[in-house]
């Protein structure tokens, strides 16, 4: 059994980190805000951007003026995966749940007979997956000492992702990230960049809506519009993990100093009745001593 000094030092480690706990439950709940308004406003530019896509490659449809970013290159062999994770822990499952969700689209890739490369956008799920498929891992993106994600950032990530597909190092490329919901729902989610996924209900809506005119022709405008719209998905994805981040810590570290308060009451009884123990013992003592003389 811990000694009474044993229980007062173990009350004080707890009561250092419940403070510890509750401040970063604080930090993360300002961060919060900014990162939940900068996710949502980036939602309806994404979103738009994939309409104007589908409304254009309508138009083109199988003509061989559309570029290879669209159309991919004809095979379906080797896939590059983009995941996305945070840079740091003590968010709860956030980061597992986005590598979780990669970890077996890789398990059914190679199941099938495909060819799988990895590129980390995070330590944490580079950290993750580099246990299982270390191999497979071809490059790993560090945005640890970036305080504000911009889109320079997520715009480095396209054009590298660009690079490879120009290198012929993959013919499909799907991204990786957590959709943001709310402080406690976080929905892993994967998207495909290459060959551009064009939504089906967007393309209809547009297309029933207008006919317009390109100018220059709709192949040349896809060429600009397609490296940009890959960049774009990327940053919202990134935009989605910072939320998606900080809502998951504010939960864990409110969950946390929880925990702390209810160990520290158990403490404190504990401490407390091995405390009495100790006078009644004492008393007890002092007592049969008197009585003896």
């Amino acid at each position: 059994m811990p000694s009474l000094k044993d229980l007062k030092n173990r009350i004080a480690s707890v009561k250092a980190t419940q403070k510890i706990t509750k401040a970063m439950k604080m930090v993360a709940a300002a961060k919060l805000r900014r990162a939940q308004e900068a996710a949502e406003a980036a939602r309806p530019y994404s979103q738009r951007m994939s309409a104007v896509l589908s409304n254009i490659a309508a138009a083109v449809g199988s003509d061989d003026s559309a570029p290879r970013l669209m159309t991919g290159n004809g095979q379906n062999q080797t896939h590059l995966l983009v995941v996305c994770t945070a840079e740091r822990g003590l968010c709860g499952g956030f980061n597992s749940q986005i590598a979780r969700f990669a970890r077996d689209h890789v398990r059914k890739l190679l199941a099938e007979g495909k060819t799988v490369k990895i590129v980390c956008v995070g330590k944490k799920g580079f950290d993750i997956l580099r246990r299982e498929f270390a191999s497979l891992i071809i490059d790993r993106v560090d945005l640890r000492e970036v305080k504000k994600i911009g889109f320079e950032n997520a715009d480095q990530i396209g054009k590298k992702i660009i690079s490879l597909f120009e290198k012929n190092e993959f013919d499909v490329c799907t991204l990786f990230y957590s959709e943001f919901k709310s402080v406690i729902s976080q929905v892993p989610t994967a998207l495909q960049l290459i060959p551009a996924a064009v939504p089906a209900g967007a393309e209809q809506t547009d297309a029933a809506a207008a006919i317009y005119e390109y100018e220059p022709d709709a192949g040349e405008i896809l060429n600009d519009l397609i490296p940009r719209n890959i960049s774009v998905q990327v940053f919202r994805a990134l935009l989605e993990n910072v939320a998606g981040e900080m809502g998951a810590k504010m939960s864990a570290m409110d969950n946390a100093t929880r925990n702390a308060g209810d160990m520290i009451n158990k403490l404190t009884l504990s401490y407390n009745r091995q405390r009495q123990a100790q006078i009644t013992k004492e008393l007890i003592e002092i007592i049969s001593g008197a009585e003896a003389l």
